[in-house]
Order: structure tokens, then sequence, then C-alpha cells
């Protein structure tokens, strides 16, 4: 977590919080009101007490002091009605806004280039968007409009006490140096604190998150008894940093005591010296008695709202810095034609993740309209480049990427890319049904036309002996599913989107033999009349494409058939030769 520094508030950051604010103008300023309405209501049971004790108790009057007692009663009823609201409006203001900005915030992260979320940590992110995102809210609920009320109250009581007698209310605040003097120490002090906690949290959660997750490596290697203790570490010092933090509140508090004491004892010792003289009544001694205590509480909770407050600034500073990250995806593409026929064309396209770090370098292919392209080369070669390329994932360097002859960038972005159906190795399946995950929530897509998919890949008995059948769910990354059968739903899930262009990234390496037949079966039906892109390392499986590229450092080696390639007698033959001797080590070995 980055440290909290810098000022309290920020007119340019809350200028920026306020804009989200706008929709709820009426609760706004309903907020506002019912805060002065607070402070102006203070005073008041103060004042009746005063009135009531002076007039009323030492003048015996009975039915007097009826009446203010029904009065006090209906004034106590109003301010707990105005509290109730104040509390409910504020705290409505406050995750309404952030409601909002989440939604913002998730919007910009899903238009944003995938060159971010190589760089930025997965973790980073969702701080932002949950934590961060809650100091916000304590902005409304217990920082700015109540920090303003509290001023307010203070500056209410504080003409009322000088109205009422000047002197005494000067002797009752000599103190009252002291008591900023320890507000200010306290503040500068728990901020710090503040800061550990902040820091050991994000730990604690760090070591969580990456051993709850990797929890099977940890059994299979037997290292629990490391583990825990590792975790007894960073749990004793989360501990100590919590303790730290109270130990602040542990002398600030009995500091604020004393000083209120000390406050009340003057009041005592001046008052009762004005009552013997005649110059103020009891009734005002009672009722500045209430006042000191009325003043000293939200001058002690000032210290804690100011730290909600710059905290509330510091996530508000993180979230917006999300949202100014300037790169988004660029659709700047119109084209939505009714049918697209999938001829692809890559020339001379040069590619870097990392400036001048070339990963392609001058590629040139052609791919008509139903023919199938098999890229194979060993890893890093940049097979994967020019899918992530094809789908506009990243943009390239030099060079250009046609579709039927037109640039890709002239597509309509989401229009390219519902024309183009991926098949990865790493499947990733959400915490859904398998209906779900196969249709993506897409309620074009019926659950006819997911059995019908299903049948045809060969996936459909297994996922009717499911409990529950299509509204299984896989739960979290798919982890009830088999890697093959996880596979299978990913095949599904392509078939039912009807490509124009299919890709098939390592699609069955992670396969048992006998479902990789059946993803084989489906394969070849589904590449009828598209155009499909293969990347595979068995070359077994590519055999029958209509051309292969060899990669190798991102240059084109070798282009041709299987047959060609293989009387070439360069790097396609040696890949060959490589797999066919080592499927006969294998077989040598297994007899």
């Amino acid at each position: 977590m980055a440290k909290v520094a810098g000022k309290a508030y920020d007119i340019n950051l809350l200028k920026r919080i306020f804009h989200y604010v706008k929709p709820y103008k009426a609760t706004f300023k309903w907020s506002i009101f019912l805060t002065i309405a607070l402070a102006v209501l203070a005073p008041l049971r103060p004042i009746l007490i005063e009135y009531t004790l002076d007039k009323h108790i030492l003048g015996g009057d009975r039915n007097g002091l009826t009446l203010m007692v029904a009065v006090m009663v209906i004034l106590l009823l109003v301010q707990t009605g105005v509290q109730y609201y104040h509390t409910y409006l504020t705290n409505f203001l406050g995750q309404s806004t952030i409601r909002d900005l989440r939604i913002d915030v998730f919007n910009h992260l899903t238009r944003l280039r995938l060159k971010y979320f190589d760089r930025t940590p997965i973790g980073q992110l969702i701080t932002r968007t949950v934590s961060d995102l809650e100091t916000i809210a304590n902005i409304f609920s217990e920082g700015l409009i109540v920090i303003i009320g509290d001023i307010l109250q203070l500056a209410v009581l504080l003409g009322v006490m000088l109205y009422i007698d000047w002197e005494l209310t000067l002797v009752v605040l000599l103190p009252m140096p002291l008591l900023m003097l320890a507000t200010y120490v306290f503040k500068e002090a728990i901020k710090s604190a503040f800061q550990e906690v902040r820091t050991q949290v994000g730990h604690l959660n760090t070591f969580l998150q990456e051993h709850i997750s990797g929890m099977s490596i940890i059994k299979y290697f037997a290292r629990e008894n490391q583990e825990m203790q590792k975790f007894e570490e960073i749990n004793r010092k989360h501990r100590d940093a919590n303790i730290r933090s109270n130990w602040h509140y542990s002398i600030f508090f009995p500091v604020v005591e004393i000083i209120s004491a000390l406050s009340l004892g003057l009041l005592v010792w001046y008052g009762s010296k004005l009552i013997i003289q005649h110059q103020v009544t009891p009734g005002v001694v009672v009722a500045f008695i209430m006042y000191i205590n009325m003043m000293f509480r939200p001058i002690r909770e000032l210290a804690d709202k100011f730290n909600t407050l710059q905290m509330g600034m510091v996530g508000a500073e993180r979230i917006f810095a999300v949202l100014d990250t300037k790169e988004e995806e660029e659709n700047t593409g119109f084209l939505k034609p009714e049918r697209l026929k999938g001829h692809i064309r890559f020339e001379n396209v040069w590619f870097a993740y990392n400036e001048d770090n070339w990963v392609l370098k001058g590629i040139n292919f052609e791919i008509k309209a139903g023919e199938t392209l098999a890229l194979v080369g060993a890893t890093g070669a940049g097979k994967s480049s020019v899918i992530n390329i094809l789908n506009r994932f990243y943009a390239i360097g030099k060079g250009s990427v046609t579709i039927d002859g037109k640039d890709i960038q002239e597509y309509d972005l989401a229009f390219l890319r519902s024309r183009i159906a991926t098949v990865i190795q790493d499947v990733f399946l959400f915490s859904d049904s398998i209906g779900n995950n196969i249709s993506l929530n897409n309620p074009e897509i019926k659950r006819e036309q997911l059995v019908a998919a299903a049948k045809e890949v060969g996936a459909h008995e297994f996922i009717e002996r499911l409990p529950g059948g299509y509204e299984y769910d896989v739960m979290e990354r798919g982890s009830t599913l088999s890697s093959g059968q996880a596979q299978l739903i990913s095949f599904i899930r392509a078939l039912v989107y009807n490509p124009t262009i299919l890709v098939l990234d390592e699609a069955t390496s992670s396969v048992d033999t006998e479902t990789e037949i059946l993803i084989q079966k489906a394969i070849t039906k589904l590449m009828q009349g598209r155009t499909s892109i293969v990347i595979a390392h068995r070359l077994s499986t590519i055999q029958n494409a209509d051309k292969i590229i060899v990669l190798d450092k991102g240059e084109i080696k070798e282009a041709g058939s299987h047959q060609e390639l293989l009387k070439l007698n360069g790097y396609y033959k040696r890949l060959y030769d490589l797999q066919f001797n080592s499927a006969g080590i294998e077989k040598t070995s297994a007899t």
C-alpha cells in the first residue's frame, strides 16, 4: 500500500468526487440541511435545562417543571430523528457515489489494452476497486460532512456561551490550547500508525491469497509447518501494528479526559464564585457543564475524522489515477459487413511488446478464406503474438494486417472479435454454471444451441452426468472439472458463436488421448468452410493444414505443406524427427 501523505483535502479531487454527487443533489442538500439542523439543535437542551432550573425548580413551580420536561422530551425525539436521517442520508450518499464510481472504474478497465494488465498487478487493481473506493464513501459518512457539522456545532456552542457569559466562557476555555496540541500530536502519530496497519493488512492479504491458491503445492511438498511459521510472523507484525495504533488512543483519550476535567474544575471554581456573588445563576453553571462535554466530544473525534478524510483523498487519488490511464483500445473502425469471408493477410508485420524488442520481424503470409494455417516453433517464437495482433489486443509497430482486403483497424472492434473464436491452452472458466460459461451469459444463445454444440464436440454425455447438467456450478476457475473437461467446455463455447475465423492456440495440449480424439473430430467439422489458424506443438495434429509456417525468434524460417516442409530437410524436419523419435522411445520403453 502506498503511504498516506499530503493534505487532508484537495480541492481538485473533491471537485471530481462531487461530479459523482450530481445525480444525488437532493440527498446532498438534505444532508447539509440536517447537518446545520443538528448544529442549531445542539445548544437548545442546555438552554432549556438552564431555564428550567432557574425559573421552575428553584422557584418551586411544579407545573412549569412538568411542561419543560415535556418540551425537552420532544426536543430529544426531534434530535434523534434528525440524527437518524442524517446518518442514513450521508451513508446512502457515500454508497451511491462509490457504486457509480466503481461502475466507471470497471468499465474503464474493460476498455484498456492488455499491455496495461501485463505490467499492473491484478491485486493492486482489486484494491483500487474495493478498498480504495470504500475510503471515498467514508468522506461522506465519516469525513467531510461530519467534520463540517462538528465545526459548525463548535461555532454555535461557542457563540451561545459567549452570549450567555463571556468571562465564564474564557475561563473554561483556558485549557483549550493544551487540547489542540494533544489533538495535533495524536493526529500525526495515529496517521503513521494507521499507515503501518494498512501495510501489514496488505502483507497478510497477499500471503493468504497466494497460499490458499497454492495449497496443493504446500501439501505436495509437505511445507505446512514452514509456511505456518511464516504466517505466524506476518500475523505477529499485524497484531503489533494494531496494538501500536491502539496505544496512541489509550494515551490520547485519558489526556482529553484530564483536560476536560481541568476545564470543568475551572468552571466549578469560578462559577461557584460568581453564584455566591449573585453574578450568574446555578442554571448557567449547569448549562456550561453540558456545553463543555458537548465541545470536547467533537474536538476529540476530529483527529480521527481528519485521518478518515485524508485516507479518502488518497483513495480518490489512486482511483482517478486508474481512470486517467490513457491506454484504451482504439475503436475508430466502423465496418460491420453482413458476411465476413475470412481472407487474412499479414504484410511486413513488425511487433514488439516493449519498444525495439521485436517479437515479430517482417512477417508475411496469406490465408485464403476457408484455408487452414498452422504455426509451429519453439516457445517464444512469436506464435501467440500473431493471434494477439489479429484480435487487436496489441498494436503492430510496422506493416499491415488485413481481413478481406480491409485493414483490421477499419473494422468495429466488437464486431471483429465476435467473428473470431479462440480456444486457448489455459482455459478460464468463471464461477458459474456450465451453460453460462459456454454462452458467456449471451441471451441470444439458446439452450438448444448449447446442447447441439456439446453433442457435436462429444461432451454432452459427461455434462449430463454432472449434478444439474448444464446448471452445474464449475466453481472458481473451473476447479471441479478436469483439465480435459474444461478444454471441452471452451471448445463448445467457440462452436456456439459460429465464427468466421477459428483460432486454436495449443487447444489439445492439456487433454488426454481419448478427449483429444473427440476434439479432433469436432475440429474437422468446425474447420469446414472457416478460415483457421492452429498453433500446436504436436505436429501430428496439423499435418492436414493447407499451409504450415515455422517461426523462430520472430521470423519465418520455412513455409509450405507438411510434405513440402519434410522435403526441405530443415527446421520442420528436425522438429518432426524429434517428436517421431520421442514417440519411438516411449514405445520402446513401454515394451
